[in-house]
């Protein structure tokens, strides 16, 4: 093994591009052990040789960039199998190096790490959407079966906006959205705080370089107006605390230009407006001493009300720490102040990182790598109830931009949830069993709708019953990916056989159509199209069909053999018949509100579906001009009890006609769903929601209604 390592010494002296080596492997010194770094060597010049001839498109030979990739991931201090992975994350793909080889050379670990980040890489599919989301999926997967995956896939990313520069205009603002959306929230979610900044800086330079000229070239100007405000601060803090015996270390800190323009955006402020652009960091030994820091500064200069938080107590979802607080300093300029121990500030740089670090923190991380581990749970439940990739990504994307808020269950738990997150938001949060079975909410002691908003300090208790289920209503209120994704897929599950049966006639119709008589449709056609649309059996794909995901037309097109077809004069090709009985299978637009009698038109809408909409709804015009998503449809004979619809009745403002109409709507046999009343002087506008059985109901009810002397007009309401 000497020999070796002292042959790949030797070579590695001999090759291009050794000044960057030998920069990296100086920095890596700093904390890996010599055999670390020999080993590590050996690993370079074999990946060195596997990219041999291979440039990136700056022109530089290949090597830099895995080099680059492990500098970055160096500066953290992560353990050997991650920077060996790290140096060879592209030899799979790129020179086609095999998982086996890599085991048997390096161990099984490094190449379980290389494959996972190899799988990552880009595929060929039929929209760019399509591209993105899947490679997403893949991700998501990869990182909940080993998180250093992402670092390395992290450091990939960085490196590859720090040389955005060579590609093209498009390419660079692609890459760099991808970046702000997806990425750079990752990083902030592992608590990768470096990574996360440098990230967002890039992606806004290239977002919008012109408003980042702008904005830097301000900033500068600035800096130099209040250097003398900043050195005056720093100059009384640090007599205070050595007076009171705290030994601190303190540094100035300026804000990043993606956080003074977010600011700007969401306050609607002008940068004269934004003052708190400086501020300090202390780091002292420990908490106590946080504290007692706390209480100087505050002796010394004013704090503003409201602008202290108290991260110690109750850490962010990616386990950050810190005091922070803004004062007001000389010449009344703000500044904010971070005070926290050294451990938590290598934290709040490396985040979960930490339990992979060469040499771990005298602190114990295990808090740190719960909180990670329940993030990840949480990812596999979004994967599993998720109906496709395109759905995991938007799952995953409300959870990666959480503003949180502190609410506590009837045991004292402290649960962190975005902000906008509602009591079913919280009953996911506690348990998924607890999510699908809640049925009422107390918030601070008192009863409350489940839709109702929670605020930091609320105390929630989900009331729950056995036999309840989630109901579809919820989505329209719920803002986690986790409550989300499952109350989808409980959905699709509860009506699968729904789906199926509407799937099937939909086809049906298609197949119709195209002159092909589903009869003749055999097993063997059937595994073939369920092959190449990635399903298992054709009830999947005919559930796939009723939600929405595959149109009727096109998976009969697929199906289209010439021995299927029928002679026109045998073709009978019938609207699909609408019952409202088929449950979650069809639903009814909200936008028009259909019932029996009025003509109707279907249309097929990805992920949900078949919508019957009214012929002369406004909302369909968008529609027109996807013709393979519209279906003939009609009411069936025997059609459902009920159908939802709207009146607006228009009365004069007397004492008692409310209980008038009332009355009247019952005693025509309909079922008064919603009430909402809005009084303008003389005349009071009242509309109701109503459950009717067809046309010739509601005209039944409107006949009896304008019976009352007090109603005005009355309209039917679509929407």
């Amino acid at each position: 093994m000497k020999d070796i390592l002292i042959l790949a010494e030797s070579q590695l002296n001999s090759i291009a591009g050794i000044s960057e080596a030998e920069v990296l492997f100086q920095e890596l010194s700093e904390y890996l052990e010599p055999e670390d770094i020999n080993q590590l060597k050996n690993v370079y010049f074999y990946s060195q040789s596997a990219h041999s001839g291979q440039f990136r498109e700056s022109g530089e030979p290949y090597i830099s960039h895995p080099l680059a990739v492990t500098g970055i991931l160096g500066r953290l201090h992560l353990d050997v199998e991650t920077l060996t992975a790290a140096l060879l994350h592209d030899v799979m793909e790129d020179a086609h190096v095999s998982k086996t080889e890599i085991s048997n050379r390096f161990g099984e670990s490094v190449a379980e790490l290389v494959d996972g980040v190899s799988k990552l890489d880009k595929m060929e599919f039929r929209t760019h959407a399509d591209a993105k989301a899947k490679n997403f999926h893949k991700m998501l997967l990869a990182m909940t079966q080993d998180v250093r995956v992402i670092f390395i896939k992290l450091a990939d990313r960085l490196h590859n906006m720090q040389t955005l520069e060579v590609v093209g205009a498009e390419k660079q603002r692609r890459v760099a959205r991808e970046t702000m959306e997806i990425y750079a929230p990752i990083a902030d979610r592992l608590g990768l705080n470096n990574i996360y900044q440098e990230l967002q800086e890039l992606s806004f330079y290239y977002l919008f370089p012109t408003r980042y000229k702008v904005l830097k070239k301000a900033i500068k100007i600035t800096r130099s107006n209040r250097q003398e405000a900043i050195k005056e601060v720093l100059g009384a803090i640090k007599q205070c605390l050595e007076e009171a015996g705290i030994d601190a270390k303190i540094s100035g800190r300026e804000k990043q230009l993606y956080s003074v323009y977010k600011k700007m955006l969401e306050k609607h402020l002008a940068f004269s407006e934004i003052l708190d652009i400086y501020g300090l960091r202390i780091l002292v030994k420990d908490v106590s001493s946080c504290y007692a820091t706390l209480g100087i500064l505050h002796n010394l200069y004013k704090p503003i009300p409201g602008k202290f938080k108290d991260y110690i107590a109750i850490p962010k979802i990616n386990n950050y720490q810190s005091l922070h607080s803004t004062l007001l300093g000389p010449y009344g300029a703000p500044i904010e102040i971070q005070i926290r121990t050294m451990d938590m500030h290598r934290i709040s740089e490396v985040g979960v990182a930490s339990h992979w670090l060469y040499k771990n923190l005298d602190t114990n991380p295990d808090d740190l790598r719960m909180q990670t581990s329940q993030w990840l749970k949480n990812l596999l439940e979004i994967l599993s109830n998720s109906a496709d990739s395109l759905e995991s990504l938007e799952n995953f994307k409300i959870d990666l931009f959480p503003r949180e808020i502190y609410v506590c269950t009837p045991q004292g738990k402290i649960l962190t949830l975005p902000r906008e997150s509602t009591a079913v938001d919280f009953a996911y949060a506690v348990h998924t069993d607890i999510g699908d079975r809640c049925v009422a909410v107390k918030i601070n002691g008192e009863n409350a709708p489940l839709r109702t908003k929670l605020r930091s300090g609320d105390h929630v208790e989900i009331i729950t019953a056995p036999h309840a289920e989630p109901n579809s209503t919820w989505l329209t209120y719920v803002s986690t990916g986790k409550a989300r994704s499952r109350i989808r897929h409980f959905l699709k599950t509860m009506h699968y056989e729904e789906s199926i049966v509407l799937g099937r006639r939909l086809l049906n119709q298609a197949l119709l159509s195209l002159k092909i008589d589903p009869k003749t449709i055999d097993i063997v056609q059937w595994e073939r199209i369920a092959r190449e649309s990635g399903v298992n059996s054709e009830k999947e794909l005919l559930a796939d069909i009723a939600i929405g995901k595959y149109l009727p037309i096109i998976i009969a097109r697929r199906l289209t053999l010439p021995g299927n077809i029928i002679p026109s004069e045998h073709l009978v090709n019938n609207p699909i018949s609408i019952l409202g009985t088929e449950g979650f299978a069809v639903q009814f637009a909200k936008c028009c509100r259909p019932i029996p009698g009025d003509s109707i038109v279907g249309f097929i809408k990805k992920s949900q579906g078949l919508i019957v909409h009214t012929h002369d709804c406004e909302s369909i015009v968008k529609y027109r001009s996807n013709s393979d998503s519209w279906l003939d449809v009609m009411w069936g004979e025997e059609t459902a009890k009920f159908f939802e619809t709207g009146i607006k009745i228009i009365v004069i403002n007397q004492r008692g006609v409310l209980a008038k109409l009332t009355t009247s709507i019952a005693k025509m046999g309909s079922n008064i769903d919603n009430v909402n009343i809005e009084s303008d002087g003389a005349h009071t506008v009242i509309n109701f929601t109503l459950q009717v059985s067809n046309r010739r109901h509601l005209a039944t009810v409107i006949r009896d209604l304008k019976r009352i002397q007090e109603v005005v007009r009355i309209n039917r309401i679509r929407g």
